[in-house]
């Protein structure tokens, strides 16, 4: 079917949420100023929800903006279970005396 990614890497979390981070607060200063110079503090939430859309818009979907740096992961160790789990098995018996 479709190939739809559905993560972000770490780099692309730390850049998702200084965006958001950004956004809201200069939509927060530019509600603030706005709401006190029309003294309507609904003007206010209104742009800081405004805000908070465009930044949910803009940081929720894993775009490919933040699935730049994949990680790479190790492969995996194939280990013997016979001999591992036998081994295993004396080490936690205490000796009594």
């Amino acid at each position: 079917m479709l190939d739809v990614q559905t993560h972000m890497d770490f780099v692309g979390q730390g850049k998702a949420e200084r965006w958001s981070r950004l956004i809201i607060t200069v939509f927060g200063i530019i509600g603030l100023i706005y709401g006190a110079f029309v003294q309507q503090f609904s003007f206010t939430v209104y742009i800081l929800g405004a805000g908070f859309v465009l930044s949910s818009l803009i940081t929720i979907p894993p775009w490919p903006l933040y699935r730049r740096n994949p990680l790479k992961w190790q492969k995996a160790i194939e280990t013997d279970t016979k001999s591992s789990s036998s081994e295993s098995g004396d080490e936690g018996k205490k000796k009594k005396k």
